[in-house]
């Protein structure tokens, strides 16, 4: 079966800040998750992002589920680019990419970049010596 994955935006009122619904994603509904960013204010109310990824009818299930803990999703449309000039192909972000959307072609020896399988982590901007890999990110309500 398919594995489903998005990019989601989570705000937590005072009361769930501090409660490990984001672990309870994993146990209750078999999602894995990666937080790529997380916060929380002095008033306490946390913000998140994290890639989710499991079923789609876990995902769903598990959406729903933050929503009825006062927490609200939003989709994050977030997606990486590549400045074609600067690259220098040297590789580095291939060992780090987990869907190998980054990929060394053995008959030219340069870094390929298959969009279609990037999930926008952002693992390879934060590896890439250059700074050839960039994230572009459209939020809604965070």
């Amino acid at each position: 079966m398919k594995n489903y994955s998005r990019i989601i935006s989570l705000s937590f009122p005072p009361m769930v800040s501090g409660k490990p619904v984001i672990c309870n994603l994993a146990t209750l509904f078999d999602l894995t998750f990666n937080i790529l960013k997380a916060r929380i204010n002095p008033r306490h109310e946390g913000h998140m992002v994290l890639e989710l990824s499991g079923r789609e009818e876990a995902y769903n299930q598990g959406i729903t589920y933050l929503q009825e803990h006062d927490i609200t999703v939003t989709p994050v449309a977030q997606q990486i680019s590549r400045d074609e000039e600067s690259c220098m192909h040297c590789g580095v972000c291939t060992s780090l990419c987990p869907t190998h959307a980054l990929y060394l072609d053995p008959e030219t020896r340069r870094v390929e970049f298959d969009c279609d399988k990037c999930t926008a982590c952002g693992q390879c901007t934060r590896i890439c010596p250059v700074h050839a890999m960039h994230v572009e990110v459209e939020e809604n309500g965070f």
